[in-house]
């Protein structure tokens, strides 16, 4: 279920200097295509409600990361998960909470290996890609840029 809401200590900010965020739970059971839809409808009320360009390229990397992303977090994590999405700094932020502190691990480059390449396709689409342990469970956090790259960078171009 989302959560479109305006963060109490903003409330006083013109809508303009507001933070652009969402933020979905999922139980741990709902198909990885609830997560894909979210990320897709909030970057398309990011471009409708705020008037913030997004391209084609943004729109389908911020999907494939999502999928990933809570794909491994239900994957290999017992319970719930939380998916945030900010808009900052001409990119989108995509941050995937999970129960499980194990920090996952890139394999070694394998064209032979079937499988488990999901990491791998995250880090190199990513303009900025992080995780780390919390209290309870871990975050990772990756960064999508909104506009293309004149250049063709599959990673964009931050703003």
């Amino acid at each position: 279920m989302a959560v479109w809401s305006v963060v109490p200590e903003y409330e006083d900010q013109p809508l303009a200097s507001r933070p652009i965020l969402s933020a979905v739970a999922f139980a741990g059971g709902e198909p990885v295509s609830e997560a894909r839809h979210a990320a897709r409808d909030f970057l398309s009320d990011v471009q409708a409600v705020h008037g913030v360009p997004v391209s084609d390229r943004a729109v389908g990397m911020v999907q494939l990361v999502v999928s990933e992303l809570v794909t491994n977090a239900q994957k290999y994590a017992p319970g719930p998960c939380l998916l945030d999405l900010e808009i900052s700094d001409g990119a989108v932020e995509i941050s995937v909470w999970d129960t499980d502190p194990t920090l996952p691990v890139a394999q070694a480059a394998d064209p032979g290996r079937v499988g488990q390449h999901g990491l791998e396709i995250v880090i190199g689409a990513c303009h900025s890609f992080e995780m780390r342990r919390e209290p309870v469970g871990k975050r990772i956090r990756a960064a999508v840029v909104l506009a293309d790259d004149p250049g063709g960078d599959p990673g964009g171009r931050p703003m």
